[in-house]
């Protein structure tokens, strides 16, 4: 049996179908019972538990082979994390508990970074189970070409792709979420020991002007990309919702700086099977 956090997400369901696919018995874990009804209809077990509730995890860990964590994304944590401890701690006591044969951790790119930002939820969490006496593994993967998916309607009504990631000549690792979840899903039913750490990324990097270039394609219309200039950030985020910037500004730093990166040599890094024009034709569509 193989337990599955964040199921109802992108890499999560992928993880979990990978499984299913090949005949893996999975255990859905959810907030309610709601969110597991597609998933039962599936054929998987479904376990209701709050990622914050160590004990509900822990019945939803028991008696697993393997267990894959996906904490739940913030984009906007207080000051501290205190959202991400309160998961890190419930997740390390259930894990403790249930003693499953493996753990995989989807981390991400620069989760050993020193530099405060907002990836440093992720390198909490490494912090923590990288000291249990278990078979723990830490995915890293890159920046996530899904993500692309927030760009398509100003592309599509403007022409337009306004870009963080600068310059927009610079090719950055990029993923999709489909490999993500095709690895993971490889690395808890792999025979014997995993390395601690494996980081992924896709066929090929991208710069924004490739991207803008890529959805001209899509689009059949011409795209180009635009560097939003970074004195405004702070406000634009502010004026979407956000309360604190800082930690995101402070991540699209490390990545236009460079010390948001892999921490072994590119020779090490895992390569996925599906491109940017690939994603693309499914976000486009």
């Amino acid at each position: 049996m193989y337990a599955i956090t964040g199921i109802t997400g992108n890499v999560g369901g992928a993880v979990a179908r990978a499984l299913l696919a090949e005949g893996k018995p999975v255990r859905a874990v959810v907030r309610d019972a709601a969110k597991g009804r597609a998933w039962a209809d599936l054929g998987c077990e479904v376990a209701i538990a709050e990622m914050e509730d160590a004990a509900a995890l822990a019945r939803a860990f028991a008696g697993t082979e393997g267990v894959f964590v996906l904490p739940p994304p913030n984009f906007d944590p207080t000051p501290g994390f205190p959202e991400a401890r309160a998961v890190i701690d419930a997740v390390r006591q259930s894990l403790v508990a249930a003693q499953p044969a493996r753990v995989l951790c989807l981390s991400t790119v620069g989760a050993q970074a020193a530099q405060p930002n907002l990836l440093s939820q992720r390198t909490l969490m490494e912090e923590a189970l990288a000291t249990l006496p278990l078979p723990v593994t830490f995915l890293r993967p890159a920046w996530f070409l899904d993500n692309l998916a927030w760009d398509i309607a100003q592309a599509r009504e403007q022409g337009v792709l306004s870009s963080f990631l600068q310059p927009l000549d610079r090719a950055v690792p990029m993923v999709a979420a489909a490999d993500v979840g095709r690895v993971a899903a490889e690395l808890l039913v792999q025979a014997g020991a995993i390395e601690r750490i494996v980081e992924l990324e896709g066929p090929e990097r991208v710069s924004p002007n490739a991207i803008a270039a890529a959805l001209s394609q899509a689009l059949g219309r011409p795209v180009q990309a635009q560097a939003v200039p970074r004195e405004t950030w702070g406000a634009l985020f502010r004026s979407q919702g956000t309360r604190d910037p800082m930690p995101r500004i402070q991540m699209l730093d490390g990545f236009n700086e460079g010390w948001i990166a892999f921490e072994g040599g590119d020779a090490s890094v895992a390569k996925g099977r599906i491109g940017l024009a690939q994603v693309l034709r499914i976000l486009v569509n």
